[in-house]
């Protein structure tokens, strides 16, 4: 245990009482280290977003455990108040629980509280231990983020005083997926903007925007292999301004050895050539387009080196996040190799595939009960956040939202997507990220969730269905301060000939806010019968058509900032045997089955190779049992694509936001 979960703790003795109500304005117990601790102890953290939900929470779940001298949920339940004002709260509350407050200045006596708050606390464990090692005195708000920036990003600004170093520090921070939030970009920016060499660059922009800086690279990479008369047929479509002016000193040692990471992980994309220059130096074919033979060896290269660099057993959730991005990337490029050549390199995939599957399951099983409670500001952990992301976004603001859900969708086919939109649509940003979806993996459990921003067991009543989510989405919005006439649901859109509904529905002036399910590649999903080779090559035919960019553009020229996800991924999976139970299973998906009692649930055959996963966040009589492994509950050998499950590929999902460029960095 770290020393900062530790000092967190020490507030919550065990024994001291069932029912504690934590006054954290700045989110610190919203860490998933101290999360899971406090689980491990005994504690369920519930956050008090909604009063009738946690009432409704408390009472069942708690409040008639105790008063029956029976066993609850857990030992003891932490109201979570993101804010100082316990007064606030029902008087019976406050009668029977004890009140902790935290704050940042008592935890952080010499660092600024003001610069800790826009970092967010999932940086607290590192500096908890940088300020008692190195802190020897106050500090300021300047002096606060250098010392931020220097230990817990390794980076350290006065040190940089030319090209090579800055560029080399820039690629190092994307490389590990990272960007400085706003408070540490505009102190980067400040500091080197006085250094003559690099006061031209858009330097809070490449710290602070990793779309933007990856994207810079890649246009410099094309304009450094044309310097050695490289050929390229993405010459044409180089863009101008600011981002593809950039020269990155690509030669030197340093460089070029972050640079041939950033290929190899998929952050950047290898450029296609016509003809390579006897005068470029061998080291550049590593951003050089291969023939089919060369990238399929890549691919095999990249599966290999992805496989060494699993999370650990401790990571937090984001580095899985970013694992899933980079593995979503290769499986891209797998998929559209020829069947021979990737049945050449189907061995390294599937065995990258295994070993990110078991980590990831272990890492589930200790940790997926605490991604409920993180915070959503910044960014959406899980998708019930979405709509509580959307809403903190249009505070102070009167943007147009529009979510689109592509039901289905894995990060694989959203890279081949996006690639389609970059070549389509020039002039859009995309800013990229994912989230965790819910379990099951289910369409009617996690698309719910997304809809109406609550955890399952929030609407057990409907969990069998998704006929309530536009009920769901207009309750949400409505308690956002949105009136009902401002709210759109669309469901059932799949091909440009729905276009026109989409216009219709969008059109008045007082819409602000819009759902809209594209179901296209749920439905090549269910009807693909050459796994998921196939449905790559059906997703291309279907951008083909331009219904994608269509969509995107329909609701960009109508004024509205664009959010894409999913509501589940999806894998190929070998059947273990059909399960012939008939009415006793009440949800029944090939990757897993729902029961609605525990003497239910220990009726799947014992020769079948599945467990159980219980969640706090489900309803307590909706208990799935899921095959191990890639299996599904069809015959025994049958390769089916299907969802439901637990792999990297079915729960983590992308969540992406879409402006024009000039504003994509307005916020």
């Amino acid at each position: 245990m770290s020393a900062w979960t530790d000092r967190i703790l020490q507030e919550f003795p065990p024994d001291l009482s069932r029912f504690w109500v934590a006054c954290d304005p700045d989110v610190v117990l919203l860490d998933e280290h101290v999360l899971q601790s406090l689980r491990d102890r005994g504690f369920e953290l519930v956050s008090f977003d909604d009063p009738i939900v946690f009432r409704s929470y408390y009472e069942e779940t708690y409040r008639a455990a105790w008063d029956e001298r029976r066993d609850p949920a857990s030992p003891a339940l932490i109201l979570h108040l993101s804010s100082n004002e316990s007064d606030s709260l029902p008087w019976d509350y406050i009668r029977q629980a004890r009140i902790v407050r935290l704050g940042l200045a008592d935890l952080f006596d010499k660092l600024s509280s003001s610069v800790l708050r826009q970092i967010g606390p999932s940086y607290y464990d590192k500096l908890f231990d940088a300020q008692k090692a190195y802190a020897s005195q106050t500090l300021g708000d300047a002096a606060t983020s250098d010392f931020i920036l220097t230990h817990v990003f390794k980076i350290v600004p006065v040190l940089i005083d030319d090209e090579v170093t800055f560029w080399r520090e820039i690629l190092r921070l994307h490389l590990r997926g990272w960007s400085l939030p706003p408070v540490l970009a505009d102190r980067m920016d400040a500091i080197l903007q006085s250094r003559q060499t690099l006061s031209d660059l858009p330097i809070k922009e490449l710290v602070g925007d990793r779309a933007f800086a990856l994207k810079a690279t890649q246009s410099a990479w094309l304009t450094y292999l044309q310097s050695f008369g490289v050929a390229s047929v993405a010459s044409g479509n180089q863009e101008k301004g600011s981002a593809s002016s950039l020269a990155i000193p690509f030669d030197h040692p340093d460089i070029r050895m972050v640079v041939d990471s950033l290929f190899l992980e998929g952050c950047l994309e290898p450029v296609p050539s016509e003809a390579v220059s006897g005068r470029a130096p061998a080291w550049v074919q590593v951003g050089i387009k291969k023939d089919v033979q060369g990238q399929a060896q890549f691919i095999a290269e990249s599966a290999t080196a992805l496989a060494e660099d699993l999370p650990a057993e401790g990571a937090i959730h984001r580095e899985w996040l970013s694992f899933a991005q980079r593995m979503g990337e290769l499986l891209c490029k797998f998929f559209e190799l020829p069947a021979g050549l990737g049945d050449d390199v189907s061995p390294q995939i599937e065995s990258l595939q295994q070993l990110a599957d078991d980590r990831f399951h272990g890492w589930l099983i200790r940790h997926f009960a605490d991604l409920p409670s993180l915070p959503a500001s910044k960014a959406p952990a899980m998708l019930h956040h979405v709509p509580r992301h959307l809403s903190h976004r249009r505070n102070g603001s009167g943007v147009r939202q529009a979510l689109l859900l592509f039901d289905g969708l894995a990060i694989d086919q959203w890279c081949k997507i996006r690639r389609r939109l970059a070549e389509k649509l020039p002039t859009i940003e995309i800013d990229e990220g994912a989230c965790f979806a819910w379990l099951p993996s289910l369409t009617s459990v996690s698309r719910q969730t997304v809809f109406s921003g609550l955890r399952p067991r929030e609407f057990a009543g409907t969990i069998e269905s998704t006929s309530a989510e536009p009920t769901l989405w207009a309750k949400f919005w409505q308690d956002a301060g949105l009136r009902k006439s401002e709210i759109v649901y669309l469901k059932g859109v799949k091909r440009r000939e729905d276009l026109s509904r989409i216009a219709d529905a969008i059109s008045g002036p007082s819409i602000k806010i819009a759902g809209i399910v594209v179901d296209m590649v749920d439905e090549i999903v269910h009807g693909a019968t050459l796994g998921k080779r196939g449905i790559a090559s059906q997703i291309d035919d279907w951008c083909d058509t331009g219904f994608v960019e269509q969509l995107m553009t329909l609701l960009l020229d109508r004024g509205f900032e664009i959010f894409l996800t999913s509501d589940h991924g999806n894998v190929d999976a070998t059947g273990i045997g059909r399960l012939s139970q008939g009415v006793l299973s009440e949800i029944k998906g090939e990757r897993v089955r729902v029961y609605r009692s525990a003497d239910l649930a220990s009726s799947v055959p014992a020769e079948l190779d599945t467990f159980r996963f219980d969640l706090p966040g489900l309803p307590v009589d909706f208990l799935p049992v899921y095959p191990k492994g890639r299996g599904a509950f069809t015959g025994v050998g049958d390769r089916v694509v299907a969802h439901g499950g637990m792999s990297v590929e079915e729960l983590i999902v992308p969540f992406v936001r879409i402006t024009p460029k000039s504003c994509s960095n307005d916020e």
